[in-house]
Formats: C-alpha cells, sequence, structure tokens
C-alpha cells in the first residue's frame, strides 16, 4: 500500500474505505472484507451513524490497531470549543480507540465561522494532548482556509473534498498544495452523483469514453482509472463501496500507470458541476442534527 506524508510526519495510506450512507450492518461486513483484503485506511464520521460498527470491524480484525489508521469527522452541531472536545470523547467511545489517528471538521459552516473556529481549536488541543494523530478538514473553500490560517496555529494535515475528473476544484487544490495540505478526495469515482450527458441520457464519469478508453487501455475498470487518476497526482483516495469484489478491485491501482497524455485527458473532463452541497449553503438550520452520545 502506498503511503503518503502528512505536513507533521505522520504518515497515511494512499487509499482508504469510506463508509458514507453505509448502513451499520453493512458496515461492519464492509470494513472486515477491506482489512481482509489489505485496506488499512477506514474513513467515516460522527454524521454517518456508523462509527461503532467501524470499531466493531477493527477490534474483531486480525490486523493489529496499530497498523490501522482511523479517520473520523466531527459534524457542525458539535462544533464549539467544548462541544468539539466532547465530540471527541463520543466518536472514540463509539470507535473504542483511546487515539483517533486523523480527525477532521466535516463542513466549514460559513454562517458560523467563529464556531468553526472554536472547534478547529479544540481539534488542535486534542492533538497537543496526544489524542489524535493529526487534524484537518472537509469541504473547506480557499476563503474558508485563508480565515482558518489566520485565526490559527496548526495548519490543517488534510482537506477531504469532492474530487473527481468531472468536479475537480483546481483552485483549492492549488491552496492547499501551497500550504502543505494534502488534499484528500471524497467520491473519487463521481459516485454519489449523475451528470447531465447528450440529449435527455445522464451519465456518469465511470461511463466517460475517454474514462472507458483509458480503462481498455490498461486493461482495468473505469473506477479503477479513477483511483489511479487521483492517486497519480498525489491525493489520498476513499473510495466506498459494499460489494466486496468492488472493494477488492479498488485496492487493485498500484500495478499501473496512467501516461502524461492519459493524464491530461482526464483533466479536460472538468465540468464544474458540484455534486455535494455548496458549502455556503451547510447551515445548522438545513443541516444541523444532534449526535447521539456513546
Amino acid at each position: 500500500m502506498q503511503t503518503l506524508t502528512l505536513n507533521n510526519g505522520v504518515r497515511m495510506p494512499a487509499l482508504g474505505l469510506g463508509v458514507f450512507q453505509t448502513p451499520p450492518q453493512e458496515t461492519r461486513d464492509s470494513v472486515t472484507a477491506a482489512l481482509e483484503l489489505g485496506y488499512r485506511h477506514i474513513d467515516t464520521a460522527a454524521a454517518y451513524g456508523n462509527e461503532r460498527e467501524v470499531g466493531q470491524a477493527i477490534r474483531e480484525s486480525a490486523v493489529p490497531r496499530d497498523e490501522i489508521f482511523v479517520e473520523t469527522k466531527i459534524w457542525i452541531s458539535d462544533f464549539g470549543y467544548d462541544e468539539t472536545l466532547h465530540g471527541f470523547d463520543k466518536s472514540a467511545a463509539k470507535l473504542g480507540v483511546d487515539r483517533i489517528d486523523l480527525l477532521i471538521l466535516h463542513q466549514a459552516l460559513p454562517s458560523g465561522f467563529d464556531r468553526t473556529l472554536a472547534a478547529y481549536r479544540a481539534l488542535e488541543k486534542l492533538l497537543a494532548d496526544g489524542k489524535v494523530r493529526a487534524i484537518g478538514v472537509s469541504n473547506f473553500m480557499v476563503e474558508h482556509l485563508t480565515a482558518l490560517l489566520d485565526a490559527t496555529s496548526v495548519v490543517p494535515a488534510v482537506n477531504q473534498l469532492e474530487i473527481h475528473p468531472y468536479f475537480q476544484q483546481r483552485a483549492v487544490l492549488d491552496f492547499d498544495d501551497a500550504h502543505g495540505i494534502l488534499n484528500q478526495a471524497w467520491s473519487p469515482i463521481g459516485g454519489i452523483t449523475f451528470y447531465p450527458g447528450y440529449g435527455e441520457h445522464r451519465v456518469s464519469v465511470l461511463q466517460d469514453p475517454a474514462v472507458t478508453r483509458i480503462a481498455e487501455a490498461h486493461g482495468k475498470s473505469p473506477a479503477q482509472v479513477l483511483l489511479r487518476w487521483g492517486l497519480q497526482q498525489g491525493r489520498s483516495v476513499i473510495p466506498k463501496s459494499t460489494k466486496r469484489h468492488r472493494i477488492a478491485e479498488n485496492i487493485e491501482v498500484f500495478d499501473f500507470a496512467l501516461t502524461t497524455d492519459e493524464l491530461a485527458a482526464l483533466d479536460a473532463l472538468e465540468t464544474g458541476r458540484r455534486g455535494g452541497p455548496e458549502p455556503e449553503a451547510v447551515t445548522l438550520a438545513d443541516f444541523g442534527r444532534a449526535i447521539p452520545e456513546a
């Protein structure tokens, strides 16, 4: 497994299993399968409602805990200094761990950015106390990152973003690169959303002719090509699947390389269409929900 070095020296597996929208029992089975197949990085979140099952699968695995990189996220309802410290306690208890490898803020919450800053300062405290190994953010745009860097002392290790050939967020990627923040891709194969194609048909990036041509040239699947595109450009990728054969397929991406022309062809697929919510639209009124106690 390829690893990436975060800005504080912590090494993280470049590819992980995501469990967004995975029901609890399926989460346990998916994580179990992933660990058996060689995954060593699991990405979950308080808001997913499946941290407990992630932790259960990790405990029941034959893989030692110190070989598994556990990443989770604080939801906006738990933003604020004391609230975020308690959010860590809830996540750690559900996961059944004393220390979380990477803890990130799930959204920027632009309408309550003072709470966002307080939440990040809590992450800095958890880092200083050794309760987490690295801290970061998710879905932060350039203006959010600029304000965060101006007001805090620890540069985020990671910014987890929607990144795939149809939506690349190059301005954010470039800002992160310039500040030593690792870009991490959620929906790296565009799996959560479909885009208008020709006429009335709707196609996904997996069905794009440029992607399928490259896949055929390498004897790989379209999903493997899209994951390789992200990895080869220095990003972490977090594909999600509940099917064992897909989980196995998604990790078989370290035995081939895309050419410069192939990378450029995938880069040229940008549509500018975001699949997830607009960051400015994420408010407590519309997205806030209580995160249960452990």
